[in-house]
């Protein structure tokens, strides 16, 4: 016969459902940028930096071809999207590792290198992403200030301790679109301990047109501890599939393979990505329509008397004035109600700036309109 067993107080206060470890409840959720205006209707959305330009047509059909056959597992080691890439980037296939997503892939990092009691350091106004792998992973975060909304490397190298693990960089940087010279970025890991991994985020690398910047590639293929990420949302058009991937030395590709859902990229991704990856022509297109307009949309809004820091993504980043009524708030309202959607980063610690991707003509002609009659100047 089952013993009475009394109830004691000690027994009232424990919690009565699953609770998740310490840390997680603390974790701040990522909130993507809006997809409609005001009372549903959208004309432009210019707030997740999407590509204008639509998906390569290539790529569509290979999805089409790939719809046929849903039934059917994809392949878990996306072995012929890893030669593409290799084929078209000159790297070696068995140093990749493709993610949904290059989020996935920043995630398996942390997971892969960073528990409690370490630290990761990534810069002041770095993408979200960073902090919420860190934490996820029980590590703490540490944050390095920027010097003009641009990653500082002095800053990052006087923050590392015995406990860091990993440093992220963003270059170019999202939200504000700056960037670190490949010169920095070397700095940057020759003061690093070599037990430290750099991890170089380059999801809009595409876009850059600058003489002094470089991806990532070689660092990582000559270094024990860098690792480059990259992506398939921003110019190759294919955000909805959720497809990214990382290039690095032998031995971290290994262990992020070892943690990986088994099938973690679709079917349909990888045959897009194939397709995307090897139409050079719908890149150059992709790039020819962001070095028309990323200047012509800088240079208009600066005439209405905004500040837009200088940018070589394909967003830009624009600072209104603090006055009652005229701010970033104000303007993310007074958009809407007229159907363009563009990002508030008060998020990334920038309450009085709207982040806008390049978007089509008449969409960036439309939100300059906008913008001229906010501010008073028609």
């Amino acid at each position: 016969m089952n013993e009475m067993r009394t109830v004691t107080k000690a027994d009232q206060t424990q919690p009565s459902r699953p609770q998740p470890r310490p840390g997680v409840l603390d974790i701040a959720p990522y909130v993507p940028g809006k997809s409609k205006g005001s009372h549903g209707k959208t004309l432009h959305k210019l707030s997740s930096n999407e590509t204008p330009l639509g998906t390569s047509a290539t790529a569509r059909a290979a999805i089409e071809a790939v719809a046929q056959k849903l039934e059917l597992y994809p392949d878990g080691a996306a072995s012929e999207l890893r030669a593409a890439i290799g084929e078209v980037y000159g790297l070696n296939p068995d140093r990749i590792i493709c993610g949904a997503g290059s989020d996935e892939v920043l995630s398996l990092l942390a997971y892969a290198y960073l528990g409690p009691g370490d630290e990761a350091i990534y810069s002041e106004h770095g993408f979200l992403v960073y902090d919420i792998a860190i934490r996820a992973a029980g590590a703490t975060p540490v944050i390095a200030p920027e010097k003009e909304l641009t990653t500082d490397v002095d800053a990052i190298l006087s923050r590392v301790t015995e406990r860091t693990k990993m440093v992220f960089i963003a270059n170019p940087n999202n939200p504000t679109g700056t960037y670190l010279p490949f010169e920095e970025v070397r700095r940057l890991h020759a003061g690093l301990p070599d037990t430290v991994l750099l991890v170089l985020d380059a999801a809009y690398a595409e876009y850059v047109r600058r003489n002094d910047y470089e991806s990532g590639i070689e660092l990582a293929a000559t270094s024990e501890n860098v690792v480059m990420t990259r992506t398939f949302s921003k110019i190759y058009g294919l955000a909805n599939l959720r497809l990214g991937w990382g290039f690095g030395p032998a031995h971290v590709i290994d262990a992020l393979n070892r943690i990986r859902g088994p099938f973690n990229v679709s079917g349909m991704a990888i045959a897009a990505g194939i397709a995307a990856v090897r139409d050079r022509e719908f890149v150059a297109k992709s790039v020819e329509h962001n070095e028309q307009w990323l200047p012509v949309v800088t240079e208009e809004l600066e005439r209405l008397g905004l500040t837009v820091t200088p940018s070589v993504g394909n967003f830009i980043l624009i600072h209104f004035p603090d006055v009652n009524g005229k701010r970033a708030v104000d303007a993310d309202a007074y958009l809407l109600e007229r159907g363009c959607v563009l990002r508030l980063v008060g998020n990334y610690g920038l309450p009085n700036a709207l982040r806008m991707s390049i978007g089509s003509e008449e969409a960036n002609r439309t939100v300059i309109a906008h913008l001229k009659d906010f501010l008073g100047q028609n």
